[in-house]
């Protein structure tokens, strides 16, 4: 087997939220034995304490996650190492390119894409600086005001503004609004890269709200229960809670 050399090592972390994302990872990297696993996370919040306590050279990073996204894992770091992400997500290339990552693995790639994504690594240059990073990912997308959603033979077209929360139903979801229900051929992951991040917040594996659309929150032992202005209530998993108590001032 072909190992392409690289000659200082370098200390690496490993960011992804399946077992089998990081075996991968870490088989792959067996080609490569100046790069070594110094650490593991399957969640934004730890990849942060992670990145923070070993200091890594290289950071192969899922985008989608609980608790905090790859790119919000970023917004926290005071100095950004290098970045390959690795997801099965292709919507989110030219925001990672936004934020000068070295490259973005789309799952699933081969032993062969993965020792391109290692050729790709400037290891002269040092560690990025938040600045440039932030801005980028500040910059606000274009997200649709309106939805179409199918509807026997006919398209719906479901304004925005009007969703109050979206559950998942299956490989499908379920867009509800106060006056009807709707069901989308996207499954709730894909629904929720199209819709602001302003307006709308994961909280549950299984539900998106409204920022809007929240009437009030009740704080229980260990986890939060929302309560939506239709009267609906969705509990915050433990998995995303750090991520809403971002909103809790």
């Amino acid at each position: 087997m072909h190992t392409i050399y690289i000659a200082d090592m370098q200390k690496v972390v490993v960011v992804d939220d399946e077992d089998s994302g990081r075996t991968l990872i870490k088989q792959y990297l067996v080609d490569f034995p100046q790069l070594i696993v110094v650490g593991e996370a399957n969640n934004g919040v730890d990849a942060i304490k992670v990145i923070r306590q070993f200091q890594p050279d290289i950071v192969f990073l899922d985008i989608q996650m609980p608790g905090l996204s790859g790119f919000e894992v970023l917004t926290h770091l005071d100095e950004i190492p290098h970045i390959i992400f690795s997801t099965a997500y292709d919507q989110y290339a030219l925001q990672a390119f936004e934020v000068h990552a070295v490259d973005y693995l789309l799952k699933p790639y081969t032993r062969q894409r993965f020792q391109t994504a290692i050729k790709k690594l400037k290891t002269e240059n040092s560690p990025q600086s938040l600045q440039p990073l932030a801005e980028s990912l500040l910059h606000e997308a274009n997200y649709p005001e309106k939805i179409l959603v199918q509807r026997h033979q006919k398209l719906i077209a479901v304004p925005v503004k009007d969703i109050l929360r979206i559950e998942a139903s299956g490989d499908y979801a379920l867009l509800i609004t106060l006056t009807e229900q709707y069901l989308s051929n996207y499954g709730i992951t894909q629904l929720e890269s199209k819709l602001s991040p302003k307006h709308f917040i994961r909280v549950h594996r299984s539900a998106v709200v409204q920022l809007d659309a929240i009437r009030e929150v009740h704080k229980n032992i260990s986890s939060f229960d929302i309560v939506l202005i239709n009267g609906d209530i969705v509990r915050v998993s433990r998995s995303y809670m750090e991520n809403f108590k971002k909103y809790i001032y």
